[in-house]
C-alpha cells in the first residue's frame, strides 16, 4: 500500500530491461580467461574478478526485478562500474601492446628527446609475437610511425614516468574508458546499458585499447561529435558546444586516419540539415565555420611535426594509404588471396574502394533524409573493398553506430535539404540513381576478382626432417602470362597471414612479359616446418608495380612432394 501523496515509480520499458540483461551477460565474455590468467600470476586481480562475478550475478537479478526507472538506472551504473573494473584488471595483466602500441611508445619517446618521429625506421621494435611487421608488396616492410601525432603527444608525458610500451597502452585504455563514460552520459538512460556492452562488455574494443591502437583515441574524440550531430549549428550559431564538437573532430583527425573518412559525410549531413532550416548562404557559413575550427585544431596539433620535417610528416601521415601493404583482412580481397590462384589486377580493389567512397558520398548528398541516420556507418563500407580490409576498420567505430541509433532519428532529418534532380522523384528512379552511383565500384571489383593469376607457377619443394618434417627450399618455375614485366617476391602462408619474405637464392629480378624464369627460394632461417593436421600450405608470389599475387599449393605434413 502506497503512502499518501506518493506516486508509484514509473516502470521502465521492457526493452530497457532487455538491454541491461544483455550488458550484464556481455561481462561474462573473456572473464573466465582473465580469472584463469590472474590466478597464476596476480592473485589480487583474481580476487577482484571473483568479486565481479558476484556483482554480475547480482545485477542480473536486479535487472529483472527492480520496478522503477531510477532503480534500473542505478543497476546500469553498477554494470558500467563492473565493466570498467574488469577492463582495468585486463590491462593489469596484459599491457605490452602490439605493433601499434610499440610504435606509439617509441614515437612518444622520440618526442620527449626531441628526435624526429616520422620517416625513422625502428626495426628493432618488431619480431616478437605481438609486434608484427607490415610487409609491403615490393618485398620490404614498414618499420616507421604511420599515424597522426596526437596519440604519441598524449603518451609522451606518460612515457616520461612509465618507460615502456605501457605508456601508449595506458593512454588508449584510458581513452576507451573516458569515451565510454562520455557516451554513457550523453545517451538517453534506456540506451546506456548498450553502451556498456558495445564499448566494454564484448571484449573487442578493450583488446584494441590494450594493444595501443591510436584509433581508440580517435573514437573517444568522435563521441561528442556524432551524438545528436544534426543539432550542430542550429539557428546559424555554433555556440560553445558546437565549437567543442569541431575541436574534438580536429583532434580525432590528428589521432588516427579513420576519422578522416567520417569528415565529408558529416559535413554533407550538417550542411543539409542547416540548409533546410536556414537557407543556402547561412548553412554554408555555419558549416564552413565548423569545418574551419576542426581544420585549425588539426593543423595546430600537427604544426610542430610539419615544421620539423614536412615531407617526412606528410609521407608518414599518408603512409597507410600509400605504402602498398600486402593483402590482409576479411573483405572482398579474400577472393584473390584465399579462394583463387591470385589476380593480375589487384589495383582494381583500391579503385573499387575509392569509387565506392565517392558513390556513397554522392548518395548521401542526394538522399540525406534516408541515409543521414546511417552516416556513422557509411564511411567504413569502402574498406570492405580495399586491399587492407581487416575487421578492425569496421568494429573500432561501432560505438558511433550506437550513438546515431540513440540520438539521430529519421525525424531529425525530415526537413534536411536535398538537391532536386530532374525526373528523380519516384522510388524506382531513386533506386536507379543509387545503383548508378555504385556500379563503377562493382565493375572494378569484378575486374580485380575475375582477373587470373599473372604467373603460372610450378613448385618443387625440397623436404627434410630435422627433427620435424619441413621445407628447406623450393624450386619455382614461373611463366609471366601478362603484358607487363613482373618482379616477384615470395612468401608462404597457412592461413590469413603471410610469413616473412623468402630469400631468392637464384633467379632473375624481373620476368619479362610472356617470358619464363626459374627461381630457387628458401624460407627465413633456412627451414619452414610443414603444418600439421592437413592444414593448407601455400607459396605466394607478389609484385608491386603492377600489384599482383599468385598462389601455388605446397605439401603439408603427411603429404609427399619434392625430392629430399
Amino acid at each position: 500500500m502506497l503512502r499518501a501523496g506518493r506516486l508509484p515509480a514509473a516502470a521502465p520499458p521492457q526493452w530497457h530491461r532487455g538491454l541491461t540483461v544483455v550488458a550484464v551477460v556481455s561481462l561474462f565474455i573473456g572473464t573466465r580467461d582473465l580469472w584463469t590468467r590472474a590466478t597464476a600470476s596476480h592473485p589480487a586481480a583474481a580476487a577482484i574478478v571473483t568479486v565481479c562475478y558476484a556483482g554480475i550475478l547480482t545485477c542480473g537479478v536486479l535487472a529483472l526485478s527492480v520496478r522503477g526507472r531510477r532503480a534500473l538506472a542505478r543497476v546500469d551504473l553498477a554494470v558500467l562500474g563492473l565493466a570498467i573494473t574488469l577492463v582495468i584488471c585486463q590491462y593489469w595483466l596484459d599491457h605490452a601492446g602490439s605493433d601499434e602500441g610499440v610504435l606509439t611508445a617509441q614515437a612518444a619517446n622520440a618526442i620527449l628527446h626531441g628526435r624526429p618521429v616520422y620517416g625513422q625506421p625502428w626495426p628493432w621494435l618488431f619480431g616478437t609475437p605481438k609486434a608484427g611487421v607490415t610487409k609491403t608488396m615490393s618485398g620490404g616492410a614498414d618499420y616507421t610511425y604511420a599515424y597522426p601525432p596526437l596519440t604519441a603527444l598524449i603518451a609522451a608525458p606518460v612515457h616520461a614516468v612509465v618507460h615502456s610500451t605501457a605508456a601508449a597502452t595506458l593512454v588508449t585504455t584510458a581513452a576507451l574508458l573516458i569515451g565510454t563514460v562520455a557516451l554513457w552520459v550523453l545517451l538517453p538512460a534506456p540506451w546506456r546499458p548498450a553502451v556498456t556492452a558495445v564499448c566494454l562488455g564484448f571484449g573487442l574494443l578493450p583488446g584494441y585499447a590494450r594493444s595501443g591502437y591510436p584509433a581508440v583515441v580517435a573514437l573517444a574524440f568522435l563521441v561528442p561529435v556524432v551524438v545528436r550531430w544534426p543539432d550542430t549549428g542550429a539557428g546559424g550559431r555554433l555556440g560553445r558546444y558546437g565549437v567543442f564538437r569541431a575541436v574534438c573532430l580536429g583532434a580525432a583527425c590528428a589521432s588516427q586516419q579513420l576519422a578522416w573518412f567520417l569528415v565529408p559525410f558529416l559535413l554533407i549531413g550538417i550542411h543539409a540539415v542547416r540548409r533546410g532550416e536556414l537557407g543556402g548562404r547561412a548553412a554554408l557559413g555555419v558549416t564552413a565555420r565548423y569545418a574551419g575550427t576542426a581544420l585549425l585544431t588539426w593543423a595546430a596539433l600537427n604544426a610542430y611535426f610539419a615544421a620539423d620535417g614536412f615531407h617526412g610528416w606528410l609521407d608518414g601521415s599518408l603512409l597507410p594509404l600509400t605504402q602498398g601493404a600486402i593483402l590482409h583482412g576479411q573483405g572482398a580481397m579474400g577472393i584473390s588471396y584465399y579462394f583463387t590462384d591470385g589476380s593480375s589486377r589487384l589495383d582494381f580493389y583500391s579503385y573499387a574502394s575509392v569509387l565506392l567512397l565517392l558513390g556513397l558520398l554522392g548518395a548521401t548528398l542526394l538522399f540525406v533524409r534516408r541515409l543521414g541516420p546511417a552516416l556513422t556507418v557509411l564511411p567504413w563500407l569502402p574498406f570492405y573493398l580495399a586491399t587492407r580490409s581487416q575487421d578492425g576498420y569496421f568494429l573500432l567505430m561501432t560505438p558511433l553506430w550506437l550513438a546515431a541509433a540513440a540520438t539521430v532519428p529519421a525525424s531529425a532529418l525530415a526537413t534536411a535539404w536535398r538537391p532536386m534532380v530532374p525526373r528523380v522523384r519516384s522510388y524506382r528512379a531513386k533506386a536507379v540513381v543509387a545503383t548508378v552511383l555504385v556500379v563503377p565500384s562493382l565493375l572494378c571489383l569484378t575486374v580485380a576478382a575475375a582477373s587470373p593469376a599473372p604467373l603460372r607457377m610450378t613448385v618443387t619443394p625440397r623436404l627434410a626432417d630435422r627433427p620435424h618434417r619441413g621445407i628447406t627450399s623450393v624450386r619455382v618455375h614461373a611463366v609471366n602470362t601478362t603484358g607487363h614485366p613482373l618482379s616477384p617476391h615470395f612468401a608462404s602462408r597457412t592461413g590469413q597471414g603471410a610469413s616473412g619474405w623468402w630469400t631468392i637464392r637464384s633467379g632473375p629480378h624481373t620476368i619479362a612479359p610472356h617470358a619464363s624464369a626459374s627461381y630457387l627460394v628458401s624460407p627465413p632461417g633456412g627451414f619452414r616446418r610443414l603444418p600439421r593436421n592437413g592444414a593448407r600450405f601455400y607459396l605466394i608470389a607478389v609484385s608491386d608495380k603492377p600489384m599482383t599475387i599468385t598462389t601455388a599449393a605446397l605439401p603439408s605434413a603427411g603429404h609427399g612432394g619434392g625430392p629430399r
